[in-house]
This record gives C-alpha cells, structure tokens and sequence, in this order.
C-alpha cells in the first residue's frame, strides 16, 4: 500500500485527521442512564436496516448525550435519506462535536445532489484526494431548489465556532447547493485565518456567482498563500470585479510563477477592459498556451473589430495547442462570427462537447455566448445533426440562458427518441419558464 505525503492530500482527505484532532471531549454521561451506549447503537442499527422505528426515533438519538450514539444516529439519517431527514440533520449541523456537524451538513446536500455522501465517505472517513484534484466542483442543476431553512442553517454554520473543517466543509455545501442567501457569511469567512475556509468559500462564491459580491473579493488578489491568491483572481473574474483591475494588473505584472500569472490574465481577460487591450496582445503570441488562450479571451470580450485578423489566425494555425483553437473560436463568436457551417468556430465549439477532455471548456464557453441573441438564433441549426453527448449539453446551455426564444428548440428535443435527453430538455423549459 502506497503512502502519500502529506502535501498531496487535499482537504477531503486532511478532514477526518483534523476531526480527530479536534473533537471535544464526550459529553459527561448521563447520571440516571445505565450501562453502555451499545443497546442504543443496536438499536440504531435495526432501525437503518428497516426492522423497525424510523425517523422519529433516529432523530431523538442524534440528540443523545454521547457522542458515539449521536455519530451513529446521523449515519443513519443520512443513509435513509429523504425529505424527513432535514429536520433532525438542521439542528445537528450545530452539534458540539465536529463530526456530528460534517456528517449532518453531507447529508443535507445529498438530499438536494444524491451520491454526494457516498462519493466521499469510506467506513466514516473522507476518502483520500490529491492536493490538485482538491477542489470539488459539484453543483446542484438549476431547477433543484434548496428549502430556505437548509440555506440559513449551512449559512450559519459557515462561521460557527473555533473548528475550521466544519466551517469550511459548510462553505464547500453552499457551493455546491449555490445558496445565494450564504453570500453574506462566505464574505465574512474570506476574513477566516484559515486557508481551508477561504479556498472554500471563494470557490462557494464562483458557483453561486451573484456580481454583488464581487468587491469583497478584491482585498485577497494579492495574498500569499499561493493557492488563496489563484482562487481569489479566478473569483474575481467570474463575478466581473472590475474594481479589483489594479491588483489583478499588478498580479499579471509581478506574478511570482506563471500559474499566478495565468489565473491573472484569465481574470484580466474576464473583466474585458478595453485599456487592458494591450496587455492582451502582448501575451497572445506567448509560448505558453494557457496565457497565450487567456489574451486571446481577453481580445474576444474587448471586441475590437481590428483585432479580428490575430484571431482567425490563431484559430487557423495547424498544429496549436487545443486551447488556443478554443479561446480563438470563442472570441470569433463572441465578435459576431455566428456561422454555423463546416469548419465554422461556433460549430466547432459545439463539436467539441463531445471530447472528454475539453467538453467543460467548451461548455463555459457555449455558456457565456449563449447570451448574445445571435448565438441563440444560429447554434439551434447545429441541433439536427447533434449527438446525444452535445444534445445533453446544449440543454443545459439553453437552460442557462434564461431566453424564451429557446423555448421551441427545447420542446422539439423534449420529445426526443432518448428518454434522457427528451427529460433534460423538459427540465431546462422549466428553468427558462420560472426564471420570468
């Protein structure tokens, strides 16, 4: 059995050994209870495996005063599942214990996101996760909607007391369960001395993705923990923080590795300033791919019509690397380039949402375009020849896009021969018909 150092392991895999070191110490036992806690685990356990009790029984054990029967209680809550597992797991995610607490804020995400428990718990331990692959991008789809009371109890939990794996473990479900009512404590948890708790709550604050937040965000562009500094420039792009420019200019300038610098030039290129122009077409015959991609985005969104040439020969150039070509069709489409015929950028975008490796690019790329009517009135051409892969993406683009005028396109895939698709799209008309 190969051990990792400790520097691989992500935050998934360092909270089951800072619970450990951080739990309070079990409750005194209750003077007039007899004996040990193992009839009530037994008993527990008969009721998970549905031999008798149910719900109401489990919630009065996870109000017990050892610890253990507590654990255990939630385990089986969790496990049941259900809209009538809320209301014991709320007041749990409060609990003294910091396991207790995890255990109860997992569970209510995985009633919005099934799976999220299991995907991330071996026989009560987080499973183990490389430094690299730390960051959990699981979110819920837009027509899920979370209750208000869950909301307000991981809002609450986000800065509640001393123990930092909980707090950020609750930063990590507001992301996931994109509670824009958790955007004021996410702020407040930036302030945290606790690099865990910021990384979560950045990363919170991109999938809820309300702009408002956005100058809270500025003050980290500069910090010194590599990874905070990353994650608060690609923050700040996502959310269009132009007040935060100065720094992020600053971070592009003096960057102290290039992947500071390339997280600096893909928020620089987010913010499309047109007086950061020139800063775009320095790097856009970079050798780096990622800045070169960065500089082409950022000529994209300026969208000055002289700048059309340097991108069609990027997107011309054999032999580049792929995200070249993608940041260049992009910015193609994004000038007014809507053509949907062979060798087309807005075709190719769309092709590529079948590639494994790029169908996340392209697909935040189709999401941002999408808002242009033009986008909207062409790429529903590229629908009859489409695969299921790029059926299944499309959807949720359209989806995103909020526009009626993909109501039609939709309701024509709603009725399409794969039954996933056909429940996808009726999904997605739901979305754009609540959104008015």
């Amino acid at each position: 059995m190969r051990i990792l150092p400790v520097w691989k392991l992500g935050l998934g895999c360092l909270l089951p050994l800072l619970l450990l070191s951080q739990q309070s110490a079990p409750s005194a036992p209750d003077p007039n209870q007899k004996g040990t806690t193992k009839p009530q685990i037994a008993r527990i356990h008969e009721i998970e495996k549905g031999k008798a009790g149910g719900m109401t029984e489990l919630a009065a054990f996870s109000k017990d005063p050892d610890r253990a029967v507590r654990v255990e209680a939630i385990k089986a809550i969790v496990k049941m599942g259900g809209p009538s597992s809320i209301d014991p797991l709320i007041p749990a995610t409060k609990d003294i214990d910091a396991e207790v607490r995890v255990r109860a804020t997992d569970g209510l995400v995985n009633i919005y996101l099934p799976g999220y428990v299991s995907g991330y718990f071996t026989h009560s331990i987080r499973q183990v996760k490389s430094f690299f692959s730390s960051r959990n991008d699981s979110i819920i789809d837009e027509d899920v909607s979370v209750r208000d009371d869950v909301g307000q109890a991981i809002s609450e939990e986000i800065n509640f007391g001393d123990e930092m794996p909980p707090r950020a473990n609750a930063a990590l479900a507001a992301g996931v369960l994109r509670v824009k009512g958790c955007v004021p404590a996410l702020l407040q948890a930036l302030r945290a001395k606790n690099n865990d708790v910021i990384f979560e709550s950045l990363v919170a604050l991109q999938k809820i993705h309300d702009p408002s937040a956005g100058p809270g965000v500025g003050f980290l562009v500069r910090d010194l923990d590599e990874r905070t500094q990353i994650t608060a420039l690609q923050t700040v792009g996502v959310l269009g923080s132009k007040e935060a420019a100065p720094d992020v200019r600053y971070a592009v300038e003096n960057a102290r590795n290039v992947k500071i610098r390339r997280a600096a030039l893909s928020a620089l290129a987010m913010l499309a300033i047109p007086e950061d122009r020139p800063i775009f077409r320095q790097y856009v015959v970079n050798g780096d791919p990622e800045l070169r991609a960065a500089a082409l985005e950022g000529l994209g969104r300026v969208r000055e019509p002289e700048d059309t040439p340097t991108l069609q020969t990027s997107y011309d150039e054999a032999n580049a690397d792929w995200r070249i070509h993608m940041a260049a069709a992009f910015s193609l489409v994004n000038e007014g380039n809507v053509a949907t015929d062979e060798f087309s950028p807005l075709l190719y975008l769309v092709e590529n949402l079948n590639s494994r490796t790029r169908e996340d690019v392209a697909d935040a790329y189709l999401k941002e375009l999408i808002h242009r009517d033009e986008v909207r009135k062409n790429i529903v051409k590229t629908l009859p020849e489409a695969t299921r892969a790029q059926k299944l993406a499309l959807v949720w683009i359209f989806a995103d896009s909020h526009s009626e005028d993909l109501v039609p396109a939709l309701t024509q895939l709603g009725n399409d021969p794969d039954g996933e698709v056909a429940i996808a799209a009726k999904r997605a008309v739901h979305v754009i018909q609540s959104s008015r």
